[in-house]
């Protein structure tokens, strides 16, 4: 071997070992593709000051299934508020992963509390008593109550439920409306856990009618022609986001109130709504 194969060899073997230390160097500071594993996702939520219940991941609360908001396609969870709540996750860099769970927990802010979900979701009114209890985001939806019946009932309005049984949804503005006017017009109101349970009562007869939000109620009647929304009342309700009263939960509906204004701005929050109800939000 002479001297000059010698120092070629040499050569090499130096600027593999420069080669190695400088991949070592670059893996230890994160210089490597910053979305790939956990460590962009947890920098992203970490420098809006968000810890996240698990990592990697938006975990959302809600109570399944409240169609179109959120139901189970497959096995997957789709809906209004499902896309919403993506447009928080997609910004941090996250997954959003969605966990069915009694809807009190969700509006008492218990789920927050017990780390079972970032934020919650289920066309959730805004009242005094839930923005106590938790953090809400702004309205990011307008919906009213709306009385549904069998389409050949002859049942124009609650004066005709005299005597007769009405179905509302344990936990919500839809039950206590029902709950509110039974003295005056003389129904019995019979509470069930889900929306599927208070639909398919009235559609089987075991119960005359059923009061519930109007986006969910109208969209079972397009897909129920046997159905139809007898009347609506004016109660003036807006939906919006949950999540924990502090810590993080206040900066996650900072996030989220942000991207809100963002996506009505350029036209993206009028594309989820169209896709989900058909028609662009009223102006």
């Amino acid at each position: 071997m002479n001297i000059v194969s010698t120092l070629r060899k040499s050569r090499v073997r130096a600027t593999v070992a420069a080669t190695a230390v400088l991949a070592l160097t670059l893996a230890a500071c994160g210089g490597g593709d910053s979305d790939s594993g956990s460590g962009g996702t947890e920098d992203k939520a970490a420098a809006a000051g968000i810890t996240l219940v698990k990592s990697g991941k938006l975990m959302v609360c809600t109570h399944l299934p409240y169609k179109p908001f959120q139901y189970k396609d497959g096995a997957d969870v789709v809906g209004f508020d499902v896309d919403l709540l993506d447009l928080v996750a997609k910004d941090l860099g996250l997954e959003q992963e969605v966990v069915n769970i009694e809807w009190a927990q969700v509006t008492s802010g218990a789920a927050f509390q017990a780390k079972k979900c970032d934020m919650g979701m289920g066309a959730m009114t805004i009242t005094p008593e839930r923005q106590a209890a938790i953090s809400i985001t702004d309205p990011y939806m307008d919906a009213t109550q709306v009385l549904m019946v069998k389409k050949d009932s002859g049942i124009k309005g609650l004066e005709d439920l005299k005597g007769k049984k009405i179905g509302a949804q344990a936990d919500t503005t839809g039950k206590k409306y029902a709950d509110d006017n039974a003295k005056q017009f003389g129904y019995t109101v019979i509470p069930f856990n889900d929306l599927a349970l208070q639909t398919n009562n009235v559609k089987s007869g075991r119960v005359d009618a059923a009061i519930n939000d109007n986006g969910v109620l109208y969209d079972f009647v397009k897909a129920n022609p046997e159905m139809a929304i007898a009347t609506e009342f004016n109660t003036g309700e807006q939906y919006g986001f949950g999540a924990l009263k502090d810590g993080s939960g206040p900066k996650l509906v900072a996030k989220f109130n942000e991207l809100l204004t963002k996506a009505k701005s350029d036209g993206q929050y009028n594309e989820i709504y169209k896709k989900w109800f058909g028609v662009e939000p009223k102006k």
